[in-house]
């Protein structure tokens, strides 16, 4: 039988990082009294510090479990792309794959460096800046590039638009959030650059089982 053209397994880990990410998120904020999905950044859920830092009250007991779900979303993203961009012989694999490794480490920055008074105190927070930048910018544009290079792979047109679209919504939340930061809605301007890419590791997951398993249903001679 022949092999599909992107393994499950790349499949497996995309949607791994997505569940990851949201479900430590969401455990992390379960104890951190007061924490807001709309005003407060994602990062502080993995500051280990309690104290206020640009105005907002940090207290996350569980920041533990945050910085181990950046690290291992990363890991996993780029575990993924490793995966698909050796299987396939066309399409842009070395951008998608240099972009998935400058996301991965960007996150992982952020999971190491914290966005906190005692990381600024020490002359470190502009680490966690460009760390999140890195994450936020490469994993969307790596979005936008499968979109724009799946066709070549026969990739459905309702992937390759969704894609670009998550890319290009993503950015421009992040613009937003460079223009209109400082306000009680950050972390919605944050959250949607970020979900794009939560939301394209989702679809490109299922999207990479569903055709796994039609050509392993498929008669092969």
């Amino acid at each position: 039988m022949a092999r599909p053209l992107i393994p499950a397994a790349a499949g497996i880990a995309w949607i791994a990082a997505a569940v990851v990410y949201v479900g430590t998120e969401a455990v992390a904020a379960s104890a951190f009294l007061g924490y807001s999905y709309s005003a407060n950044y994602i990062s502080d859920l993995g500051v280990p510090d309690v104290a206020e830092f640009q105005g907002r009250a940090i207290d996350s007991p569980l920041h533990a479990v945050m910085n181990a779900g950046f690290i291992l979303q990363g890991v996993l993203y780029l575990a993924a792309a490793v995966i698909a961009t050796r299987a396939l012989r066309a399409g842009p694999r070395r951008a998608f794959l240099v972009l998935a490794a400058v996301h991965a480490v960007g996150i992982t920055v952020v999971g190491l460096i914290h966005g906190s008074a005692s990381s600024a105190a020490s002359g470190i927070g502009w680490m966690h800046v460009v760390g999140a930048g890195m994450a936020i910018i490469a994993g969307n544009a790596a979005s936008i590039v499968a979109g724009l290079g799946s066709g070549r792979i026969g990739a459905a047109r309702a992937f390759r638009v969704a894609s670009v679209a998550l890319g290009v919504v993503g950015l421009i939340a992040l613009a937003l959030l460079e223009v209109l930061g400082g306000s009680t809605i950050d972390g919605i301007w944050e959250r949607g650059s970020v979900y794009t890419v939560t939301a394209w590791e989702l679809m490109a997951g299922v999207a990479v089982l569903v055709a796994a398993r039609r050509h392993r249903d498929r008669p092969h001679g």
